[in-house]
């Protein structure tokens, strides 16, 4: 039998679609490339904004509509934060939530005896361990991602999460590094650490993400440590000064923020201030050679002023993010920022998005600039067409080069490469020649 994945959402996500294939493999799934060509499709969802939520109803009833006799699964965060409006989904034949995910397989096999809808959408308690689900590559990838972290107990006035990931937990630096043994052996040199709330990883066990890291920067074949999303108020001087130390971490630090403004800050029920945030990116600027600092900005917050907004703004402008991700507040059913008052009409929230989005595109080509001149060891992912060969420098800039031979691919490996110019959204480079 065939097996299709559609998967909505994070690197979380994006990890655990690849756990699940696994254990479709193991019962002797052959994995389609096409829904048309699937006996069985999983789509493993994401319910961060309500108009995600939409999209995923209208994918679940288009593949009902094209895929007839497919059996379809929907998994992940929608059902785990909504379980009866999952459960009203006509389309999807089995449900299931973020929690046992092992159980897929099991439950398609009794939908094909039976053909009778299963919901085992299961609740979380507050001692619950991370997810017993673990993968050993990621096919077509250069890094591969690993989830090593879930859960969170922030309770951000404007999130849903706590309620469809339950309370924080972590993979044991055994179970890590083991995984990620496989990982090397597969021929993924690069190695992606993510969470849920991944600042948080090891609060139960007395570690910190700062041990995972070094765990994993013992393992052959690894050559380097990049970290997913990170909370600002958990990250402290002593990790750093390690991390600065390890060779093989990449100095890229996606430091969510969400607002520039201290009272939006606090009505968000984020656990710091600016001028925290401000002290952490100046330490990390001492402490690592040409790092990057990218970040998620909220715009339209309720109660969100344009003196607000403008505070915002600013302080943007003053980090000098190398990259911000932007999206417009969205109502999200079930938080406390959807019943506060002062709600923003969308015409405001789009003007604002669209100015700080303009903000974030400067920004990243002041960035870039300054990359030129400078040499990064380059691990090449793909080409794009038949012009360039391209890839990641440690940072995660986009760097191209120009390709000689139209066959040759460079996939997987890395060269030094010098910076020549910085275009759009990417840097164009030379390969550093040495005798």
């Amino acid at each position: 039998m065939n097996v299709f994945f559609i998967t909505f959402g994070c690197k979380v996500n994006c990890y655990e679609t690849e756990c699940i294939k696994e254990e479709f493999l193991k019962k002797g799934f052959m994995v389609s490339k096409t829904h048309e060509e699937a006996d069985v499709i999983v789509i493993n969802s994401c319910t961060v904004t309500s108009s995600g939520d939409k999209k995923l109803r209208q994918t679940i009833r288009k593949m009902r509509h094209e895929s007839p006799h497919s059996i379809i699964v929907l998994t992940g965060c929608y059902p785990q934060a909504f379980r009866e409006k999952a459960a009203s989904l006509t389309e999807a034949d089995i449900i299931t939530g973020t929690k046992d995910r092992r159980q897929i397989t099991t439950l398609v096999d009794e939908f094909i005896k039976d053909r009778m809808k299963k919901i085992s959408v299961k609740e979380y308690t507050v001692n619950d361990p991370i997810e017993d689900i673990t993968c050993s590559s990621f096919e077509s990838k250069t890094r591969a991602f690993v989830k090593i972290q879930d859960g969170c107990n922030q309770f951000c006035s404007y999130c849903i999460i706590p309620y469809s990931r339950g309370r924080i937990r972590s993979k044991s630096l055994e179970t890590l590094t083991g995984e990620v043994k496989k990982f090397a052996e597969s021929g993924h040199q690069e190695i992606v650490l993510v969470g849920i709330n991944l600042a948080f990883y090891g609060a139960e066990y007395g570690i910190s993400l700062t041990d995972a890291v070094e765990a994993c920067s013992e393992i052959d074949g690894v050559t380097r440590i990049r970290l997913g999303s990170l909370e600002p108020e958990k990250i402290l001087d002593r990790d750093l000064e390690r991390l600065s130390e390890n060779k093989k971490f990449c100095p890229q630090f996606h430091l969510s923020l969400q607002s520039g403004c201290d009272k939006t800050l606090r009505n968000m029920n984020r656990k710091y201030t600016g001028a925290e945030y401000e002290q952490l990116v100046e330490k990390i600027r001492e402490k690592f050679d040409s790092p990057s600092i990218t970040t998620d900005i909220m715009v339209g917050f309720p109660g969100e002023t344009d003196e607000d907004f403008e505070e915002s703004l600013n302080f943007v402008k003053k980090i000098g993010f190398s990259k911000i991700h932007v999206f417009p507040y969205s109502v999200r059913e079930g938080t406390k920022a959807a019943s506060m008052p002062d709600q923003i009409d969308g015409g405001t929230k789009t003007k604002r998005a669209m100015i700080m989005s303009k903000l974030g595109e400067e920004l990243e080509a002041d960035f870039l600039k300054k990359q030129v001149g400078k040499t990064f060891p380059i691990l090449f992912e793909k080409e794009n067409c038949t012009d360039f060969h391209q890839g990641y420098s440690p940072n995660y800039t986009l760097v191209k080069i120009k390709r000689s031979d139209p066959i040759k691919s460079l996939r997987n490996m890395i060269f030094y490469v010098n910076i020549k110019e910085a275009v759009n959204d990417f840097c164009v480079g030379e390969i550093q020649i040495t005798e």
